[in-house]
């Protein structure tokens, strides 16, 4: 009876059709792609993880733990680095700071009244808004120059003994408020 059974056996073996073996030399090369193809994918999903991760932050550590968790679970692993990974990377984050600084830079430059608090260009002698006097010229070469100043930088003139020059239409503006002129209002006869 084995030996009936052993050639019934090696009879079918030999006896297929044609398309199931055809199928089965189909199906190996395939299954082999396939395997080749998740192969590729894992690869390519651990080295964009640690390629990503290494432009997001340096910490070593975290660079590390990041990438083994991808390459243990690959999947899984992407898509809860996805979610934990930080938002910007270096290069954004360096960016940002200097767009922050410039800004900051600019708003330090603004000249501004230190009475009304409006925005100011250098060479204003008075402030258009409230005409607190900014600056004075001086009296031998007629630049303009600081309040506090003593001396002029440009032609070394002692400014100590000499009287701020009035300006016609102003109040005066050394702290005694004029009476007939209101505080914070249009000083008559001024165009600003």
């Amino acid at each position: 009876m084995n030996f009936v059974y052993a050639n019934l056996s090696t009879s079918l073996a030999t006896t297929q059709p044609g398309w199931l073996t055809t199928l089965q030399n189909l199906v190996g090369p395939m299954v082999a792609c396939m395997v080749a193809f998740l192969v590729v994918f894992w690869l390519s999903t651990v080295i964009w993880t640690f390629r990503d991760i290494r432009a997001r932050t340096q910490d070593f550590l975290l660079q590390i733990i990041s990438t083994v968790a991808v390459a243990i679970f690959p999947i899984a692993g992407v898509f809860v680095y996805m979610i934990l990974r930080p938002r910007q990377t270096l290069a954004e984050i360096y960016e940002r700071q200097l767009e922050e600084e410039s800004l900051l830079a600019e708003m330090t430059e603004r000249q501004t009244c230190s009475n009304c608090h409006a925005r100011i260009e250098s060479d204003f002698q008075v402030c258009p808004s409230c005409g607190q006097k900014l600056k004075r010229s001086c009296p031998k070469c007629e630049r303009l120059l600081e309040l506090r100043w003593t001396f002029c930088p440009y032609c070394t003139t002692n400014l100590a003994g000499a009287p701020m020059p009035s300006m016609p239409g102003m109040a005066n503006m050394q702290g005694v408020p004029n009476s007939n002129i209101p505080m914070g209002g249009p000083i008559p006869g001024n165009r600003f």
